[in-house]
């Protein structure tokens, strides 16, 4: 299932961002890549565990907390801190699939990572190439947002970032542990409860037909969470 939702940052929180992103010292982003990513990354991101990503990164979770589509679309259960990254001059992020499994630095929390995000804080325009090509069930396809909006997708999907050949790509991202780790069974629950916003404004969140088919989430999310 990949989703994009637009607006998770407001354009002012954009700003205020981009302000201190833009003047900020970045590290190669080899430092955080496995042995096999490592070959092919090529970018730039903030020291994980700088105050300006702490900062910006819980402005990100808060946004996140109060995103309804983000929630029923990866039904978290543990998110990984935001991490942020640069791409220009060139860089890209050749094929790769995440890691299954993360570590927060300096804790013994463990993350197993089932749902990918990447927030933008780059417009479209700003840059050429820098395309996010995501390979799902219906072949490659390629994301590039405006700054503010974020796709969602699985972390087991094949992806890259292309080149950028002009101008700088910044964003954030971040992977989360799902109370539902099948991406099958994901993409059913967020079909059934955007089925049941549509019938709370149509009939009424008290209707027989509405409360019916919350009964049918409820129990399909009872039998497959593993929190």
């Amino acid at each position: 299932m990949l989703i994009c939702i637009p607006n998770v940052l407001s354009k002012e929180q954009i700003a205020h961002c981009r302000a201190q992103l833009d003047a900020a010292e970045w590290v190669d982003g080899k430092t955080t890549a496995g042995g096999q990513a490592a070959t092919a990354k090529h970018n730039l991101q903030l020291a994980q565990n700088s105050a300006l990503a702490e900062e910006i990164g819980g402005l990100i979770l808060d946004a996140l907390a109060k995103s309804p589509q983000f929630i029923s679309a990866a039904l978290p259960l543990k998110i990984f801190p935001p991490m942020f990254n640069r791409y220009e001059g060139g860089g890209n992020y050749g094929i790769h699939v995440d890691n299954a499994i993360r570590y927060v630095p300096g804790t013994t929390v463990k993350v197993r990572t089932d749902v990918s995000t990447t927030v933008f804080f780059s417009e479209p325009e700003e840059y050429d190439g820098g395309e996010l090509v995501i390979e799902d069930n219906y072949g490659a396809q390629e994301v590039k947002l405006a700054a503010g909006d974020m796709v969602v997708y699985p972390s087991t999907s094949l992806h890259q970032v292309r080149p950028v050949t002009r101008g700088a790509r910044i964003a954030s991202f971040l992977w989360t542990q799902s109370m539902v780790r099948d991406d099958g069974q994901r993409t059913l629950l967020y079909d059934l409860d955007q089925s049941i916003q549509e019938l709370s404004l149509e009939l009424g969140a008290g209707h027989p037909q509405t409360v019916r088919l919350a009964g049918i989430y409820h129990n399909l999310l009872r039998r497959w969470a593993d929190a």
